[in-house]
């Protein structure tokens, strides 16, 4: 299976893991996201006032410079990695 193709079935995954999740696995499937999919983080970081986006925009941007490969690669495992952890 070709590596975009697992990434888009991960990225369905993702839609329906638990509740339980944490705010931090989610926020790191965020970044790992908006880099395999978009690249390199271009909006300015939000302010103060909108606390969300700004952990948001801190998320994509931690994995800033990591190739669109790698980050497809390290969402799908950190996909895999919750899904099992609920399961379990």
């Amino acid at each position: 299976m070709a590596l975009q193709e697992e990434f888009e079935q991960h990225a369905e995954k993702a839609k329906s893991l638990p509740p339980v999740t944490k705010d931090a696995d989610k926020l790191i499937l965020y970044g790992l996201y908006k880099q395999a999919t978009v690249g390199a983080i271009n909006p300015s970081r939000p302010g103060l006032f909108s606390p969300k986006e700004r952990a948001k925009w801190d998320a994509w941007k931690a994995v800033e410079g990591k190739s669109k490969d790698d980050s497809m690669a390290d969402y799908i495992t950190k996909v895999k990695q919750l899904e099992e952890s609920a399961s379990a």
